[in-house]
């Protein structure tokens, strides 16, 4: 590719914009714990298995849907992933069942499936010059954060006017709407003449078989489990363990227009998501400079420190802002780190399916981080024994990414450090 060739293209934007409104409607889903929970007398654990489904059907989705986007295009591949998207929010916002909830998520996991940073970063990498592919990653990876500072907020606004299901049918159309988009969403050819020799199946053998593969698929575990957690809980962590009084003490909360703990909580993931624009695309910036590995490690440690001082610390509104800036700017910089070194590895002409395959382990992570999170919730009366477990999860993942052999495995794989 032509050394010169500009860093946004229309794939980088569109793509941009499919991840920001998708992961909008997706971040927003803790804001509804509470008026669900009210509107039907649940308890926690019923609205979080739901949401714990979404996202272990998003990780039981990503390498189908990588695989689909190999086999027939990347288009229709998310032509697909926002329809069953959509279905599952309109069939959801008729749900008045837990039962109905947990089985209709699984739709609306295979939707984000189809229009996330599977499909979305496989094809991003591909249509990026060299120079260009770990920043362009990063700035997909940077428009899904600008959907969590988005969405939150809007499903609060929202929710103030109208009904909890209605808010469900408006992200509906707007995650339908995206596929208006997509003939501008043109990708150039998608592999090289090496990578094209490679079999999916050879590959997948030497991945598979590879003790790096499987140290980056155990190690993307925690993320899954800590970013999951605090996106469907935090906000009401916030809203129970904090204080109308730490609002009034703050000094910056009305500036904000801040003045009960729930808005306080709804504030703290758009916080979370716009520090991470600043910390994705950093790690986009850094991940071409220094080794992948050990910017992964450094990640995943700094997480688990910032935590360990939340948790520490009486809970104010001053706290809340400081930790969702901390734990935001390590929040998705994981991304382009971890499915750049899976193209560096192994080369980008299976670059959708094998980030699936390790993705997989990411929602794993995320399933266990809400469903517990509830559980222990309903039994306890606090997330306090869920948080610690997030903590000793992101210990584990700093330390396993250190022995990784950050090299290429098969010919036609990227060279550089892209």
């Amino acid at each position: 590719m032509d050394r010169r060739a500009p860093l946004l293209t229309p794939v980088l934007a569109i793509g941009c914009i499919i991840t920001l409104v998708g992961f909008a409607i997706r971040a927003s889903y803790g804001v509804f714990q509470i008026p669900i929970a009210d509107d039907f007398g649940w308890g926690r654990t019923e609205f979080s298995l739901a949401i714990a489904i979404q996202n272990l059907a998003w990780g039981f989705g990503q390498p189908i849907f990588g695989a689909i986007a190999e086999k027939i295009g990347d288009r229709r591949a998310i032509v697909i992933g926002a329809v069953l998207y959509s279905f599952g929010l309109v069939l959801s916002a008729g749900s008045s069942t837990p039962i109905e909830h947990q089985l209709y998520s699984i739709l609306v996991g295979f939707g984000i499936a189809g229009t996330g940073f599977g499909v979305i970063l496989a094809v991003v990498g591909r249509a990026s010059a060299d120079e260009h592919r770990s920043m362009s990653l990063a700035i997909a990876t940077a428009a899904g954060s600008l959907g969590q500072v988005v969405g939150p907020p809007v499903a609060v606004f929202l929710l103030e006017r109208m009904p909890w299901d209605s808010v469900f049918l408006v992200f509906a159309g707007a995650i339908l709407s995206t596929i208006l988009l997509l003939p501008f969403m043109r990708a150039p050819p998608s592999a090289s003449k090496d990578e094209l020799e490679e079999s999916l199946g050879g590959i997948l053998k030497l991945a598979l078989r590879d003790p790096s593969f499987t140290m980056i698929f155990i190690g993307f575990f925690s993320c899954g489990y800590q970013l999951a957690f605090i996106t469907a809980h935090f906000p009401a962590l916030v809203t129970e363990m904090s204080s109308a009084e730490s609002i009034e003490a703050s000094g910056w909360c009305g500036d904000f227009g801040i003045e009960t703990t729930a808005a306080l909580g709804g504030f703290a993931i758009s916080v979370i998501g716009f520090s991470n624009i600043i910390g994705t695309i950093l790690a986009g910036w850094a991940g071409k400079r220094f080794g992948k590995k050990w910017l992964l490690s450094g990640i995943y440690a700094g997480r688990s420190i910032a935590a360990v001082w939340f948790i520490m610390t009486p809970v104010s509104a001053n706290s809340v802002l400081v930790f969702s800036f901390a734990m935001g700017f390590l929040w998705l910089a994981t991304v382009p780190l971890t499915s750049g070194l899976v193209a560096h590895i192994y080369g980008l002409k299976y670059m959708g399916t094998l980030y699936g395959i390790v993705f997989f382990s990411h929602q794993l992570g995320s399933f266990i981080g809400v469903w517990l999170g509830g559980i222990l919730y309903d039994q306890y009366g606090t997330y306090t024994l869920v948080w610690w477990v997030g903590i000793a999860a992101g210990v584990f993942s700093a330390i396993i990414h250190i022995p990784i052999k950050e090299e290429p495995r098969v010919s036609g794989s990227l060279t550089s450090p892209s």
